[in-house]
Parts: C-alpha cells; structure tokens; sequence
C-alpha cells in the first residue's frame, strides 16, 4: 500500500470512528438506535467531504511548504549569474521558466513567454533549461547556453521552439546557426565546464525547489499556475 492510500485509509477510518460517536452521543440522547452503516448508506456526502477537505488540506500544506524552499533560494532562481536572461539585471520584476526543448507543454507557452518579452522590455526574464523529456533535450539545452556565451541565447531560444518538428542534432546546429553565431566557438562552448556548470546548477536549484515538471513559470518568487498567455500577462502587468 503506497503511502497516499495509507494516509486515506486512515483518514477513511478516522471519520467512521466520528461518525459512529456522534452517532452515539446523539442516540443516546434521542433514546433511538441507528448503525453507523446505515448513517453512512443515508449520508455518503459524510466522506466526500472530509476527503475533499483533507485533499485541499494537503493541496495548501505542499504549496506553503513549496513557497518556503523558493524564498529560501531565491537569489538562485532570479539572479544566478550562469543563466540566461533578457532585459534589465535589476528589474523589480523577474519572471523566470523552466522548460525543456522536447517539451509539448513548453512549445504551448512559449508564445507567451516571447509576447511577454515583447510587451515588458522593462522586466527581467530568466530561462532555465532542463533535460529529462527527451535524449534530445542536453543537446538543445547545451546549444542555447553556448549561444549565451555570444549574446545569442534568445534568438536560439525562438529559432528552437519555432520549429515544427522534432529536430537531431543536425537540425538543432542549423537552427542556432541561423541567428548568426560562430559555430566553431559554439561547439566548443557546449563542451566547456562553464556551460556544464550552468546546466548542472540549474537542475540542482529545481531539485531544491521541487520542479517536477516543466514548463514552471515563477513570477517574482511566487510560481504561476497557469500556462494561458492573457492570464500570463495580466498577473505580469498586475506584478509591475
């Protein structure tokens, strides 16, 4: 029995143990006789409503716990010197995304995240890439970072996700080459221990903060849960 259905069972079992003592408390006063059973086949909301209370319960005790680990490695997620970011350093606005190249979901939002850039080139966004969705995804990442090393990760960052496919290696190469970077230098940045270093500490720092999956949108510390574009830039405009 995983740990979830232990926790239900016992929550299941604690509210049959209630049930059955207001049963008792109120029967004893009433002089009448009724079998938890019965009350429970006559009132199943009973339970369902004390699972759903327990599962929203739950819901707001990981997200509190979740909002701790971010305030804790804040400096990280918003100002890490090895990740990529447009706009202002100092903006007092940072959105900031994890995502992954193979990523479907990230291929949805990316529209967003391109207007958002767009429309607020007084904020700071921050891009951090992960790897686990596909084989594919160290090499894109890589890539991208090595471009930063020429003032080019943007640009890689639309050429890459603009593409209606899934692209090799060989693919990848010509789509960061199109935005004009030396791709000698490139390939021998996605080797460096800089860019290897970049990408390590960025899933470390989702590790700490517990992204489980991509895309993640934080908006000054506080992670967005919505991948609409509208909603994306009202809770922007709202943040400025």
């Amino acid at each position: 029995m995983s740990k979830m259905n232990s926790l239900y069972v016992s929550l299941l079992a604690l509210v049959v143990a209630m049930v059955a003592l207001g049963m008792c408390i109120h029967c004893c006063a009433q002089k009448q006789s009724l079998s938890v059973e019965e009350t429970l086949n006559n009132n199943p909301e009973i339970i369902i409503n004390a699972m759903q209370n327990y599962e929203q319960k739950m819901r707001e005790q990981a997200a509190a716990e979740a909002q701790k680990l971010v305030e804790a490695n804040l400096p990280a997620l918003n100002n890490d010197p090895n990740t990529p970011f447009i706009g202002a350093a100092d903006a007092e606005t940072v959105l900031v995304e994890f995502f992954d190249f193979s990523c479907h979901f990230c291929h949805q939002v990316y529209p967003a995240v391109k207007k958002a850039a767009e429309a607020n080139p007084d904020i700071k966004i921050v891009f951090k890439p992960l790897t686990f969705v596909a084989p594919i995804s160290q090499y894109a990442a890589k890539a991208a970072l090595a471009a930063n090393e020429q003032g080019k990760f943007f640009d890689a960052y639309k050429a890459i996700f603009e593409f209606d496919g899934r692209p090799d290696e060989a693919k990848i190469d010509e789509l960061v080459a199109s935005t004009g970077v030396d791709m000698e230098k490139l390939k021998a940045d996605m080797n460096s221990e800089k860019v290897n270093s970049a990408l390590s500490g960025i899933n470390d720092l989702a590790g700490k903060i517990q992204v489980n999956g991509v895309p993640a949108l934080f908006l000054n510390g506080k992670q967005l849960q919505t991948i609409d574009e509208a909603e994306i830039l009202r809770q922007i405009d709202a943040a400025k």
